[in-house]
């Protein structure tokens, strides 16, 4: 007798044990690709190569390495153009928000005294988050395997882990 209250849908909605959900790592030759997109951003956070997480992802500043020294991987590919410096903005500003509000309120601060401690706390903010914000821009372009790049990551779906 079939089961009306079952759908095709049941099965991808079934829970695997956690320890089935998490990606595993892959690795290519050498090279173990982060076991998820979270980890590919917090490599380019700290301004590491998101697919090895060894070399250094900016030779400069700003400047990316053109590829990888140790996974060989093109960086030529990124297009992270202004949206690092979008990001460093909407950031400080909700940093700064709280701090201000906090400072007028209670501090009685003379508008001089108050510009003269939250300016460059601010621009110290927005550049001190330029790079973190560049590097985790370029991991989540090559993660999702976006302006030329390939999607490496491994192939495992919860719904394979739970067979």
């Amino acid at each position: 007798m079939p089961n009306f209250f079952r759908t095709p849908f049941d099965k991808a909605l079934t829970v695997a044990p956690l320890e089935k959900i998490h990606e595993p790592e892959r690795t290519i030759g050498s090279v173990i690709l982060p076991s998820s997109g979270r980890a590919a951003l917090l490599r380019g956070l700290r301004g590491n190569c998101p697919r090895c997480g060894e070399a250094r992802l900016f030779r400069r500043f700003l400047k990316p390495i053109p590829s990888c020294p140790q996974c060989g991987q093109d960086w030529s590919h990124q297009q992270a153009d202004d949206f690092p410096a979008y990001a460093s903005i909407f950031l400080t500003g909700h940093l700064m928000a709280p701090l201000i509000i906090a400072l007028i309120k209670n501090a009685n601060l003379s508008v001089p005294i108050l510009m003269a401690i939250t300016m460059p706390m601010a621009i110290l903010l927005m550049i001190g988050l330029l790079q973190p914000a560049k590097g985790a821009i370029i991991a989540l372009q090559w993660w999702l395997g976006m302006h030329g790049f390939d999607k490496e990551r491994p192939l495992v779906t919860p719904i394979q882990a739970s067979s």
